[in-house]
């Protein structure tokens, strides 16, 4: 049973904050019995600027994270990396609000989990950055990789798309430097590409790895993580 008089005091300090009570996502299917989905985020918004921590110093702040409430989930695992330095942290709780004291200003990224008959039902991940106190620019979200994806095989004659989608807060993206080779390091390929998509040449029965940097037109930038895949 969520707990009615936490909500209560928790609404009085974040804003927008609603209780939802149905039984969660469901997605019809053909045999007429319902798919269980993740649950869905509400805030911190997604590729968004937060403004809304308390409690705020120089260097942190203390953010409500909240999504749809599900009755399917006994207890959520909330997941949440810093971009930055890579580390993920996560927090177990019953409540579907829950407070974290995080850094400012940093870049992270999050999701909720939970258990359904013995499967793991996950949310999206949204990235957001924790406003910090004169910032006036904020570098791009690392890139998003979509194809090929982690440890892919994959039939390709002579060449394969790298693909991959970019986002940033200040919405002024101006170009991607592409990362491609055979070493666990690949080297720079192609600079100040303006399309999230990139054409390489591959040889079959060769493991690849490739990453993304992204720039910004105030001489920000970011780097993704690096995936590797097979050419079969």
């Amino acid at each position: 049973m969520k707990k009615i008089i936490y909500f209560m005091c928790v609404a009085l300090i974040v804003q927008g904050c609603k209780d939802t009570t149905d039984d969660g996502p469901v997605v019809n299917t053909d045999n007429g019995q319902d798919l269980i989905e993740g649950v869905r985020l509400v805030f911190p918004y997604e590729d968004s600027l937060c403004n809304e921590g308390t409690d705020p110093t120089p260097t942190s702040s203390n953010v409500f994270f909240e999504w749809e409430a599900n009755n399917n989930a006994e207890i959520y695992t909330l997941s949440l990396e810093n971009l930055t330095t890579g580390l993920i942290t996560e927090f177990e709780t019953v409540d579907f609000i829950y407070p974290i004291t995080i850094q400012r200003p940093e870049s992270y990224r999050w999701k909720v989990s939970y258990q359904f008959q013995n499967e793991t039902l996950e949310s999206a991940s949204w990235n957001f950055y924790n406003a910090g106190p004169g910032v006036q620019t904020y570098a791009p979200f690392p890139a998003e990789l979509i194809s090929p994806n982690m440890a892919q095989n994959i039939n390709a004659t002579n060449s394969v798309n790298l693909v991959w989608s970019g986002s940033d807060v200040d919405d002024d993206i101006s170009n991607y430097d592409v990362y491609f080779g055979t070493s666990s390091s690949p080297d720079l390929v192609a600079n100040g590409i303006t399309n999230a998509i990139y054409t390489t040449n591959v040889t079959s029965g060769t493991v690849y790895y490739w990453r993304i940097v992204t720039n910004d037109f105030e001489g920000n930038s970011s780097q993704s993580d690096i995936f590797q895949f097979r050419v079969l």
